[in-house]
């Protein structure tokens, strides 16, 4: 048999590095997710200080998920990002959570 429209996914969309947008999406239960399209900003927390920050992103420096998404500026859970605090290491999902949380790494 084919698929029913709740079986069916979506189509993939890469959170990149840009002025911020987000989109509503409508999940099933008619509940609904944010999803970043693109982001110029990220919260970041020193662990250290446990203090959280928002600061603005300068570029993506390693992706563990691809090597071509460094050179794409793509971020998801796992990327290193360069910011203005220093480098820090995502810890959301943009796509789903609709929003870049980090942590900053230890020099």
């Amino acid at each position: 048999r084919n698929k029913k429209r709740f079986e069916i996914g979506r189509e993939l969309h890469l959170t990149t590095l840009g002025p911020m947008k987000r989109k509503a999406i409508r999940t099933r239960g008619h509940n609904r997710k944010s999803r970043v399209l693109t982001a110029d900003t990220a919260y970041v927390i020193d662990q250290k200080t446990n203090k959280t920050t928002k600061t603005e992103i300068i570029t993506v420096l390693e992706n563990s998920a691809n090597v071509h998404y460094v050179r794409r500026n793509i971020m998801n859970k796992g990327a290193i990002i360069n910011t203005k605090l220093g480098k820090a290491k995502i810890t959301s999902r943009p796509g789903q959570s609709g929003v870049i949380n980090a942590i900053l790494l230890t020099k």
